[in-house]
């Protein structure tokens, strides 16, 4: 018995300018579904339970680049901090596609409301273009790629 539903696999995106990220979870979700050979629940829990590790992986890199571990040191930068949140943010993205081929309307929606909570405008119809980020960590005490 299926308790999941099989979406039909992912249609290719137009090329964007900059790899657009849901195209690039849009294939690994495929290609993890390609390699697959786990029940569907099965697979399903097994994929959000990632999301713990990559978050323990964060945890582990703070603590290296805090260098809070007596026997291990400075054993991480602050890019492998950076480098371990990405990984988070894609698997949760991966996991999100596993649950709905409407991923990306799913967190447009959801980005939304916790705006509204915040009370941050959010312009319609897409992102606008940002200026570079100014690389202050000032406040947070953090290098830039350190």
């Amino acid at each position: 018995m299926n308790d999941r539903p099989d979406p039909p696999r992912s249609a290719p995106r137009p090329p964007a300018p900059h790899p657009d990220p849901w195209d690039t979870v849009d294939r690994l979700y495929d290609w993890l579904e390609s390699h697959n050979r786990r029940a569907p629940r099965e697979a399903l829990l097994l994929r959000m339970l990632k999301l713990s590790e990559e978050v323990g992986e964060v945890s582990e890199a703070v603590i290296g680049a805090m260098g809070q571990n007596p026997r291990k040191g400075a054993s991480h930068t602050w890019d492998d901090v950076r480098a371990e949140l990405c990984d988070v943010i894609v698997t949760a993205m991966v996991a999100l596609r596993t649950l709905t081929p409407d991923a990306e309307a799913v967190l447009a929606a959801h980005l939304r409301r916790v705006a509204d909570r915040s009370e941050i405008p959010v312009p319609e119809g897409g992102r606008p273009e940002r200026a570079a980020p100014e690389g202050d960590r000032s406040k947070t005490g953090v290098p830039e790629g350190g």
